[in-house]
């Protein structure tokens, strides 16, 4: 049977490499002017934005880790299709970006950001589900306000470029608005670990 902390070291190891191909993506300037760089903030915004989201996962999926006491194959799949999402941040990244954040990319963005969220909505289930040796995580979760949240936010997202020139920039301020939600780990965890320990 896999122990968590292989599944732990894969899982820093590709998010790792999603963050590289990101900041690859970064070009550097033809010129050698301020004016020349200036013209970069789409992709460099971009990136920022992404850079945070994964590494929003990668805090969030470590204090998750942490309540795991059971590794099962479903939890496995459950974590590859994660990943699986994750992986395509680069690729709108660098389309939202190149864009100027043009409609369809930001649709594009939307969509893989909610896959993303609800992959992880499905490894939380799953982790859940595994057996009452994972019962840390059914507790802290509870009726998970804060998720669902974020799946509505991601929908807005995806819906408002649809919906005239204006809706990009909704869509990027939703974007936005769901990342500071978590940009803090998951207090919840923190505080059922922290009642187990005592």
């Amino acid at each position: 049977m896999m122990t968590k902390s292989r599944m732990e070291a894969f899982s820093d190891g590709v998010l790792a490499i999603i963050i590289t191909i990101m900041v690859l993506e970064l070009r550097v300037p033809e010129g050698h002017d301020w004016h020349e760089l200036g013209r970069l903030w789409p992709k460099f915004l971009a990136y920022v934005i992404s850079f945070v989201y994964v590494g929003i996962y990668w805090n969030n999926h470590h204090h998750l880790m942490h309540t795991v006491h059971r590794v099962t194959g479903g939890m496995l799949w459950a974590n590859l299709h994660l990943l699986f999402w994750l992986s395509l941040f680069p690729f709108v990244s660098g389309w939202a970006g190149e864009s100027h954040f043009a409609r369809e990319p930001m649709t594009a963005y939307g969509v893989v950001a909610l896959m993303a969220g609800l992959a992880y909505t499905i490894l939380v289930r799953v982790i859940i589900g595994a057996g009452t040796e994972n019962h840390l995580l059914a507790d802290a979760i509870g009726e998970d306000v804060k998720g669902n949240l974020s799946l509505a936010g991601y929908v807005v997202a995806i819906v408002a470029p649809l919906l005239g020139a204006w809706g990009a920039w909704v869509s990027g301020v939703m974007l936005i608005g769901v990342a500071l939600m978590w940009l803090i780990p998951d207090r919840r965890i923190e505080q059922v670990l922290q009642r187990e320990r005592h």
